[in-house]
């Protein structure tokens, strides 16, 4: 008889501690970050769902995201550590902070993945956690992100008869939890999360890599089709187009310049400036791998050519008198050579990739 007790008691407390942070270590400090509102910001975001062991290392499958941290968020104290959080009564929940490059995994694509990992009916209770520490929220840095996930959690409460019971808040303070926590799954492979593994596939298959663009020559007739005569003459027979009077020597917005022949990105504006000779100048390319650069001695004059190399197009030439701070050079650049492509139009026309070039400031 006693060894049967002995075994209940022993099965009660397995059940007991299965479930979020069994560890405690009240040696190891947390720290709070520093929290900055309407920043315009929009790489930083953070996932309340449940024990953040499984909703870190969830959102750390995802293409995209470059770095997470489990903490605690919009609590009521100063400092606290794992034990103060599991009593309930500091108003702080288990939260991932979310890092992500927006070029490459969508904010509304994270949400929508967010969503499979709870149960969004579900007050202060996920997997085998109960309490305030355990409820569901997204929290937000600006009011960009806090319209996105107000309009997700709208068309995902239209599946659901129950109320949806995630709490949407502006960020007010976050604390990294101790280090014992951080990418926990990891370090314990076999340790406890309330998230089915099969959902750890779905996140990496998510935002899979998207082909590279391949960008190919036309044939002559179809460069004549395509091209207007004045882009034909300059990009095929090495015309130049007159100075002051062309499309782009006054352009300056924030965007990408593409060989106009084959769409191969090709300048940034980042790189552009007024030289004042009457053609769109740029310290460098994109790349060197684009360009070709071949000695031109017509015209009774010694010059550096420059052709894209994909297109073998004819561009303009380079010259030694650019910028010093830029590096001193000065690609000199017929408009007719090249298409424009605002910065706000990159993403939708497949150049999403280059938006990180562009000094949106400048």
């Amino acid at each position: 008889m006693k060894k049967i007790v002995i075994l209940a008691v022993i099965v009660v407390q397995g059940i007991l501690f299965a479930n979020c942070g069994t560890k405690n270590n009240s040696k190891e400090k947390t720290k709070m970050e520093d929290i900055t509102m309407n920043n315009g910001n929009d790489n930083t975001i953070y996932f309340a769902g449940g024990c953040f062991w499984g909703t870190e290392y969830f959102f750390q499958q995802v293409r995209g995201v470059d770095s997470t941290a489990v903490g605690y968020a919009n609590g009521n104290i100063a400092d606290p550590t794992y034990h103060q959080v599991t009593t309930g009564a500091t108003g702080f929940a288990e939260t991932v902070k979310v890092i992500y490059d927006p070029n490459v995994v969508e904010l509304g694509l994270l949400i929508d993945l967010y969503f499979k990992t709870i149960d969004p009916t579900s007050l202060n209770k996920q997997g085998n956690d109960r309490g305030t520490q355990y409820r569901t929220g997204i929290y937000y840095t600006n009011d960009a992100q806090k319209e996105l996930i107000e309009q997700k959690i709208a068309e995902l409460a239209i599946g659901y008869s129950s109320k949806i019971v995630i709490e949407v808040e502006p960020i007010k303070n976050f604390y990294t939890a101790e280090e014992y926590h951080q990418d926990y799954l990891d370090k314990n492979p076999g340790g406890y999360c309330h998230i089915e593994p099969g959902l750890f596939k779905m996140a990496r298959e998510a935002n899979p890599e998207k082909p590279a663009p391949v960008y190919k020559k036309a044939d002559k007739e179809t460069l004549k089709k395509m091209l207007t005569p004045l882009q034909y003459e300059v990009t095929q027979n090495a015309a130049t187009e007159r100075p002051f009077a062309n499309a782009y020597d006054d352009e300056f917005r924030a965007g990408i310049y593409v060989d106009i022949t084959t769409g191969e990105p090709l300048f940034v504006s980042s790189d552009k400036f007024d030289s004042g000779c009457g053609w769109p100048s740029f310290s460098k390319p994109i790349s060197d791998k684009l360009v070709d650069e071949i000695s031109d001695n017509t015209l009774g004059m010694r010059r550096t050519e420059v052709r894209s190399k994909t297109g073998d197009a004819h561009l303009g030439h380079v010259f030694n008198d650019g910028p010093a701070d830029k590096g001193g050079l000065r690609y000199c650049i017929n408009s007719a050579s090249l298409k424009f492509i605002p910065l706000e139009e990159m993403k939708a026309k497949g150049y999403g990739d280059y938006i990180k070039l562009v000094d949106t400031k400048k």
